[in-house]
C-alpha cells in the first residue's frame, strides 16, 4: 500500500478482544486492531496471546486498512474502553501500515518497532484533518459554487456590487472587473489594518472595518491588522510633519487596549450579524493579527533581497506624499520613506494566508497600490521555491478597494491629528456621547450613514427615510442609526440601556423644557477623576455574577501606586487591579493557570513591542517588578476578556489625586 499523504482522523472504539466497531455507522470493521498489538493494555486482555491469534490480529488489521484506504480513511485514532488510563495512540496511515508489514515477517511474539526509514515517509504531524472538516470544506467549496452560478445567472449580487449599494466602495485598486470575478468565483480574504497610535479606534476607522464586517458574514476570510511595528514609524500620508516621537510604554499600552478592542469588535460584529439574519456557519474566518509577529523576527536582508531588488526610487520620490513633504513640509525621514515598504511587506505575509484584497480608506490609495505591485513582483520571483507563483491566473492576483473619508460637515477628516475623533472606548467617549453624535447627524447625509455603519436592510432604510421626510424633527433615521451603531461597538445591553437615558433625559416636561446636559467624558490625556483610578470590579469569585464577555467586558484602564505593585505577589497585585474579587481568589486562578501578565515572546521579562502573556505562576513577590514594562506599565489578563492596562504612578501622585483601590487604605493603615 503506498503511504496516503493525508492524514485524517478516525476515533473507533472496542469493548472486547475480537471486534473493532468504528463510530461512523456506515462502516463496521471486526479484527482486533491495535495501534502497538503487543502493547501491556492493548493486546494482553485475556492473558498472554498466543502466535497464532497475533498473526492472524496483524492480517485482520492489514485487510481493515485496505477497506479504509477504498473509503478514503487515511488516519486512525483508537480509544480504549477497557484500560480507560492508558494513552489514545496517534498514528498516521502510512506508519501503521509499514510496522505491520515489518512485524510480519519477524516473530510474532515480538513487537513491531517503526524504522528510521519511516520517520523520512511520514514526518511527524502535530494537527490532523478530520474526515468531518474534509466534508465540510466541500460542502462550503460547493455551496460557493452555488452562490456563484446564481451571481452570473442574476438572481443574486456579488460582494463587489453589495459594498457599492452600501455606499462604501470608492475606488477599486486594479480592475473592476476582476474584483467581481474575485468576489464571484472564490472565497477571496481580506483585511485592514490599524496602527495603535492612540489608545483606541474611533468613528473614522470604520469605514473599512464595515468592508471586513461584510465580508465576514458574507463567508469571506477577513484578518483586521494591528501595526504594532508600523506604529513605531507612523504613516506620513497627508501629513506635513512628522508624528512626535511617543514613549515606549505609551505604544505598547495603546497597543494592548487597541488589541483587546480589535478582538471585541470582532465578536460583536459576529453577535451583530446574528441579530440581523446572518447565522454563522462554519466557513465563516477572521483573525486578528499583529505585524509585530514577523518584523521582530525577520531578517532584514530577507525583506532586501525579496522587496528592496523590485522597488525603483524614482516612482517612490514622485509619490504625491513625499513630494508634498519635501516641497511645503519640513521633510521627510528615511523611515517614514520606508513606510509603504512595510506595508507591502505585511500584505505579502498576509497573502500567503489568503488575504488577496487589501481594504483601506480613499487616502491609503496610493500605498496600496504600491503594495499591490509588491507582491505581484515578489511572489513572481520569491527566493523560496515554495512560495514562488507566476500568478497567471488572474484571480489569484493581490487587488484592493478603498472606502469614502468619514470628514465633517465642514469637510474635514475625522481622526485624533483633526483633534474631532469620535472615541470607540467608553472612557474616552461614553456610549451616551456616541449615541448623540448620531442623533445630531445632518438630514442631508443620515441615509448615507444608514447605509454605511448598520446592517439594516436596504428597504427598511428606505422606510426609515420615507418617516423621517414625513417629519424631520423626530430625527427617526437619526435614532436608528445611533442605536445600531451602539450596538456594533458596545453590544445590545449597551444600546438599550442608552436609548432608555436619552428617553429620559430628553422626555418632554413643560412646553419651555431644556434637556439637561451631561458631563462630558474626560479626554485621553485628562486626570482620572478623585477616588475613581480607573477601578471596577467584575467580582469575577462570584459564582453567581454573570460571565465577563466581550459586552460587558470592565474598562482596561487602571492606575495603581507603585506600593500595590512593587515587591506585591500577584495574586494581591490582580486584586488591586480590580481583576478578581479578593486575594484569595487571585491566588486560585493563578494556580489554576488563569492569570497573565505581559512579557517577552517564550520569556518570563517584561514585555517587548510584541504582545505577548505568560501565565503567572505563585512567584516570590520580588518578581513581580520584573514585569514592569518602561518603569510604568503593566499588562494583566483574566481568562478571555478581563484586562487590564495597569498604569503605575508614585504613592505622593496616587494620594495627591485623591485615588483609591483594593488594599490601598490598608497599606497606608500599615504605615502609620
Amino acid at each position: 500500500m503506498a503511504p496516503s499523504r493525508i492524514a485524517v482522523p478516525k476515533t473507533a472504539t472496542f469493548s472486547t478482544p475480537d471486534k473493532l466497531q468504528s463510530t461512523d455507522k456506515q462502516q463496521t470493521h471486526y479484527g482486533d486492531f491495535r495501534d502497538d498489538f503487543f502493547h501491556e493494555g492493548y493486546t494482553v486482555i485475556k492473558g498472554v496471546l498466543s502466535k497464532e491469534r497475533a498473526s492472524e490480529y496483524q492480517n485482520q488489521a492489514l485487510t481493515w486498512l485496505e477497506s479504509l484506504k477504498e473509503v478514503g480513511m487515511a488516519d486512525i485514532i483508537i480509544t480504549h474502553k477497557v484500560h480507560a488510563n492508558l494513552p489514545i495512540p496517534v498514528r498516521t496511515y502510512a506508519r501503521t501500515a509499514a510496522v505491520l508489514r515489518t512485524s510480519l515477517s519477524r516473530a510474532s511474539g515480538i513487537r513491531p518497532t517503526p524504522r528510521s526509514l519511516l520517520g523520512s515517509i511520514v514526518p511527524d504531524q502535530k494537527r490532523y484533518i478530520s474526515q468531518n472538516h474534509l466534508k465540510r470544506t466541500k460542502e462550503a467549496k460547493d455551496e460557493w459554487a452555488k452562490r456563484a452560478q446564481e451571481i452570473k445567472a442574476g438572481k443574486r449580487t456579488h460582494f463587489a456590487q453589495h459594498l457599492e449599494e452600501r455606499g462604501l466602495l470608492h475606488d477599486v485598486v486594479g480592475e473592476r472587473e476582476l474584483l467581481d470575478r474575485v468576489f464571484t468565483e472564490k472565497r477571496a480574504g481580506l483585511y485592514a489594518g490599524v496602527d495603535p497610535t492612540a489608545p483606541s479606534l474611533h468613528v473614522g476607522h470604520m469605514l473599512p472595518f464595515m468592508v471586513l464586517a461584510w465580508g465576514y458574514v458574507w463567508g469571506l476570510p477577513v484578518y483586521f491588522l494591528l501595526g504594532g511595528a508600523t506604529s513605531r514609524v507612523g504613516d506620513p500620508t497627508g501629513r506635513l510633519k512628522g508624528r512626535e516621537k511617543v514613549h515606549s510604554s505609551i505604544r505598547k499600552a495603546n497597543m494592548a487596549s487597541m488589541h483587546m478592542q480589535l478582538k471585541k469588535l470582532g465578536a460583536s460584529i459576529q453577535k451583530y450579524g446574528d441579530r440581523h439574519g446572518y447565522k454563522r456557519e462554519w466557513a465563516w474566518k477572521r483573525s486578528l493579527v499583529n505585524n509585530n509577529t514577523w518584523w521582530n523576527t525577520t531578517p532584514l536582508m530577507e525583506v532586501i533581497r525579496d522587496l528592496g531588488v523590485h522597488v525603483r526610487l524614482g516612482p517612490m520620490l514622485g509619490r504625491d506624499t513625499v513630494k508634498t513633504r519635501l516641497a511645503k513640509g519640513d521633510g521627510m525621514s528615511f523611515s517614514e520613506f520606508c513606510y509603504p515598504l512595510m506595508q507591502a511587506w505585511d500584505w505579502w505575509i498576509l497573502f500567503r494566508k489568503g488575504a488577496q484584497v487589501q481594504v483601506g480608506g480613499s487616502d491609503q490609495y496610493g500605498n496600496i497600490l504600491f503594495g499591490m505591485d509588491a507582491v505581484k513582483n515578489i511572489s513572481r520571483h520569491a527566493a523560496q521555491e515554495q512560495e514562488r507563483d507566476a500568478l497567471e491566473n488572474d484571480l489569484d492576483k493581490p487587488i484592493g478597494l478603498t472606502t469614502p473619508l468619514l470628514t465633517a460637515p465642514s469637510g474635514e477628516k475625522f481622526g485624533k491629528s483633526a483633534g474631532n475623533a469620535i472615541w470607540l472606548d467608553k472612557d474616552l467617549t461614553s456610549t451616551f456621547e456616541l449615541y448623540q453624535f448620531f442623533v445630531r447627524t445632518p438630514d442631508d447625509v443620515v441615509e448615507k450613514y444608514l447605509k454605511m455603519f448598520t446592517f439594516l436592510p436596504l428597504p427598511e432604510i428606505a422606510r426609515l427615510m420615507e418617516e423621517q421626510n414625513k417629519d424631520p424633527s423626530k430625527r427617526v433615521a437619526q435614532h436608528a442609526l445611533a442605536a445600531e451603531f451602539v450596538e456594533l461597538i458596545h453590544g445590545k445591553p449597551e444600546a438599550d440601556a442608552v436609548i432608555v437615558q436619552h428617553r429620559q433625559l430628553f422626555r418632554p416636561r413643560s412646553s419651555t423644557a431644556e434637556p439637561t446636559p451631561l458631563p462630558r467624558t474626560p479626554k485621553p490625556n485628562a486626570k482620572i477623576p478623585p477616588q475613581l483610578a480607573g477601578f471596577e470590579n467584575p467580582a469575577s469569585g462570584n459564582v453567581h455574577a454573570p460571565q465577563t464577555n466581550f459586552q460587558n467586558m470592565p474598562s482596561p484602564q487602571v492606575t495603581l501606586p507603585r506600593s500595590l505593585v512593587v515587591n506585591q505577589p500577584f495574586n494581591k497585585v490582580f486584586w488591586s487591579a480590580g481583576l478578581v474579587s479578593s486575594k484569595g481568589e487571585g491566588h486560585r486562578v493563578i494556580i489554576n493557570n488563569g492569570a497573565h501578565v505581559g512579557s517577552r515572546p517564550g520569556d518570563t521579562g517584561p514585555m517587548s513591542d510584541e504582545l505577548s502573556f505568560t501565565p503567572v505562576r505563585p512567584w516570590p513577590a520580588d518578581k513581580t517588578e520584573s514585569f514592569i514594562v518602561d518603569g510604568n506599565l503593566m499588562l494583566l489578563k483574566v481568562g478571555k476578556w478581563k484586562f487590564k492596562v495597569v498604569k503605575i504612578i508614585s504613592d505622593e501622585e496616587f494620594t495627591k489625586a485623591g485615588m483609591t483601590a483594593p488594599g490601598w487604605e490598608e497599606l497606608k493603615g500599615q504605615e502609620k
